[in-house]
C-alpha cells in the first residue's frame, strides 16, 4: 500500500512539474517542421512565474464570481489528476465508477471557465463561451462513452483496474473496440485542449479564437492559474490514451514511469506533426468532427457489448 501510496504522489510531482512543459515541446515539433529555432523549453515556466509577479486588473462589470473562477478551475483540475493513473501504478484516488467523477470534474472546470467568461458582459467572451459549450456538449458523450467502452473491456469498474488490465493481453483480444476507443480519445483530446484542427492556441483571429477569447479579460495571477490549469487538462487527457496505447507493464515502478513518459512525450510528438500537417477545421465542421469520436465510442461500446 506504501509504494502504491508513493507512486501516486509521485505522479501528482510529475504531473504539477511536467505539465506546462508539454505545450512547449508541441511548440518545438511544430517549430522545426517550419524551418524555426522554436522558443525556449521552459518559457511556459518563465511566463507562469512573470504572471504570477503581477497585479491582477479587473473590469467593474465583474463579480467574485469572475475573481474565484481561476481558482476553482484549477482545484477542479487537481481533483481530476488524483483519479487518473499513470506508469502502471494506480490512482491516488480509486473507486469503481470513478471514470464518471472524472467526466464530471472535466466538465466543471470548463462550466466554471464559461461563467467567468460570461461574468465579463463582453459579447465577445460569450461568442467563445458559446462555442465551448456547444462543442463540449460533443465531446464529453465521446469522452463518457469511450471510458465506458474501455472500462467493459477490462471488466474493471475503475480507471486504475482499467489501466492495470490495458496489458497485451487485452488488446490481442479487443483489438478494434481499444482502437476506437483511442481514436476517439484522441479526438477528444483535441478539442478539449484547443489544438488544431478544433482550435489553435496561438491564433488571435477575433472570430475563430474559442478557448482563447474566454480567457482575454484575466491577468496577473489569475491567468497563470488558468495557464496552469490548461496544461494539468492536457496531461489528464494524455495519462489517460498514454495508458491505453502503452500495454507494457514490466512490475517496476521506475521503468513503468519511464514507459509512461516516453508515451508522453510521443504523444505530444505526434499532436505537433499533425498541426504541422494539418490546417484547422471550419468552424461549422468541428461538430462533424465531434460526431465521429460519438460513432466510434457507440461502435466500440456496440463492440464489446455483444
Amino acid at each position: 500500500m506504501a509504494t502504491v501510496t508513493f507512486a501516486a504522489f509521485l505522479h501528482l510531482v510529475f504531473a504539477a512539474t511536467l505539465a506546462p512543459l508539454l505545450p512547449s515541446l508541441i511548440s518545438r515539433v511544430k517549430a522545426f517542421f517550419a524551418g524555426r529555432t522554436g522558443p525556449s523549453l521552459l518559457q511556459p515556466y518563465r511566463d507562469l512565474a512573470r504572471l504570477l509577479r503581477k497585479g491582477a486588473v479587473f473590469s467593474p462589470t465583474t463579480t467574485s464570481l469572475f475573481r474565484l473562477a481561476p481558482a476553482a478551475g484549477l482545484a477542479s483540475m487537481l481533483v481530476a489528476l488524483t483519479v487518473v493513473p499513470a506508469g502502471g501504478s494506480p490512482a491516488l484516488v480509486s473507486f469503481p465508477g470513478d471514470f464518471l467523477v472524472l467526466v464530471g470534474l472535466l466538465a466543471l472546470a470548463r462550466f466554471i471557465l464559461i461563467l467567468a467568461a460570461l461574468d465579463t458582459g463582453s459579447s465577445f467572451e460569450g461568442m467563445g463561451a458559446s462555442r465551448e459549450a456547444a462543442f463540449g456538449a460533443l465531446s464529453e458523450p465521446a469522452l463518457l462513452l469511450g471510458l465506458a467502452a474501455a472500462v467493459r473491456v477490462s471488466g474493471e469498474p475503475s480507471l486504475s483496474g482499467m489501466m492495470a488490465a490495458a496489458s497485451a493481453g487485452a488488446w490481442a483480444t479487443a483489438v478494434p473496440a481499444l482502437l476506437l476507443v483511442l481514436g476517439s480519445l484522441l479526438a477528444v483530446f483535441l478539442t478539449e485542449n484547443a489544438r488544431i484542427p478544433v482550435d489553435d492556441p496561438n491564433t488571435h483571429l477575433e472570430l475563430t479564437m474559442i478557448h482563447e477569447v474566454m480567457v482575454l479579460d484575466h491577468s496577473g495571477p489569475d491567468l497563470a492559474l488558468i495557464e496552469f490549469g490548461a496544461a494539468l487538462r492536457l496531461w489528464v487527457f494524455g495519462a489517460l490514451i498514454v495508458g491505453l496505447a502503452t500495454p507494457l507493464r514490466t512490475g517496476l515502478p521506475l521503468a513503468d514511469a519511464g514507459i509512461f513518459l516516453a508515451g508522453m512525450l510521443a504523444l505530444v510528438g505526434f499532436v505537433g506533426v499533425l498541426e504541422s500537417a494539418i490546417a484547422r477545421l471550419r468552424l461549422v465542421r468541428v461538430p462533424q468532427f465531434l460526431v465521429g469520436s460519438i460513432a466510434f465510442s457507440v461502435l466500440a461500446l456496440v463492440l464489446v457489448l455483444r
